[in-house]
């Protein structure tokens, strides 16, 4: 029975948690968005586009603002890795230093 009560217990909080992280991009906030959560975020994006060689490209942001690093094959390459990380939350602007080779 205990074992029972646990199990719920445990089944209730975990989906209490998903729910709540389900809305948090929902939730208005004067707390600016951490770099850190900006970097990740914007590499998640570059990895996401198949238009974009993430593993060539460096991402660093700092106060909001998105610094893009290393090489792309193209123009329209260095173009679109831009494109990807002006879309993130939080991103006030983008320093495109990528070399295209």
């Amino acid at each position: 029975m205990r074992s029972l009560y646990l199990s719920t217990l445990i089944a209730t909080g975990s989906l209490a948690l998903a729910m709540g992280s389900a809305f948090a991009d929902d939730v208005k906030s004067d707390q600016p968005v951490k770099d850190s959560y900006i970097t990740t975020k914007v590499k998640a994006e570059l990895a996401k586009d198949k238009g974009t060689s993430a593993t060539n490209i460096h991402v660093t942001t700092k106060d909001g603002v998105v610094m893009l690093d290393g090489t792309v094959a193209s123009q329209a390459e260095k173009e679109l890795a831009e494109k990807d990380a002006k879309r993130v939350k939080g991103v006030v602007g983008v320093h495109n230093g990528l070399d295209v080779k």
